[in-house]
């Protein structure tokens, strides 16, 4: 159950700016200037988005999420390794990212192999064709007080959406978005972690 405190969030809403006709080099001395330093910066195909600001409910939810994924990793003994919100770029697809959040199954590689995207408010570049023209496997996008799961179809050619991640198949959405708090993320993440340790011990009975 997702738990909003409207005492301990800002109302501002995120701040994005569209540019076009942006051509690869100007996006990479965009980029150049901003390094290590907000804004974020989206880039397909002439088409730059700067995100000026992100709100606290924004940062919040990725933090209490990508905080329950690296427990489950944990309980589960996966190994998981996270990239942050690296910047990738592909100038031959014309495409370059900095996701929310991603991580590599095993080992670091040139791209992650999940990725996480909060969307509060609509519009911007298409982030699917973003990550597409990466060869991302698989990305989550928490929209809507929900998680949706998409992955790269065996073709290469689309991403399909799916009601759980590919990469992670004993993943319950379910169970983990029922401990998305964000005003009390450490007692969310202790009872998850108890969930998930009671599931293993049931299983094995």
């Amino acid at each position: 159950m997702l738990l909003l405190d409207p005492t301990t969030l800002e109302a501002a809403k995120e701040q994005r700016v569209t540019l076009y006709g942006v051509t690869w080099e100007q996006y990479l001395e965009i980029s150049a200037i901003f390094v290590d330093r907000f804004p974020r910066l989206t880039y397909l195909a002439g088409i730059l988005e700067i995100t000026m600001t992100t709100s606290v409910e924004h940062e919040s939810l990725k933090k209490i999420i990508t905080r329950l994924l690296e427990t489950y990793a944990e309980e589960s003994n996966i190994d998981l390794n996270g990239y942050g919100n690296a910047t990738f770029r592909n100038q031959d697809g014309q495409r370059g990212v900095e996701p929310d959040e991603c991580y590599c199954l095993g080992a670091l590689k040139e791209v992650p192999d999940i990725a996480l995207e909060i969307v509060l408010t609509s519009g911007g570049v298409d982030k699917l064709a973003v990550y597409w023209g990466l060869g991302v496997p698989e990305v989550w996008f928490w929209q809507q007080q929900k998680l949706t799961f998409y992955h790269l179809a065996s073709n290469g050619q689309e991403y399909l959406q799916s009601d759980r991640s590919l990469l992670l198949p004993d993943l319950d959405p379910s169970l983990l978005m029922g401990f998305i708090q964000i005003d009390q993320q450490t007692q969310a993440v202790r009872n998850y972690r108890q969930s998930l340790k009671e599931s293993r011990r049931a299983s094995l009975q």
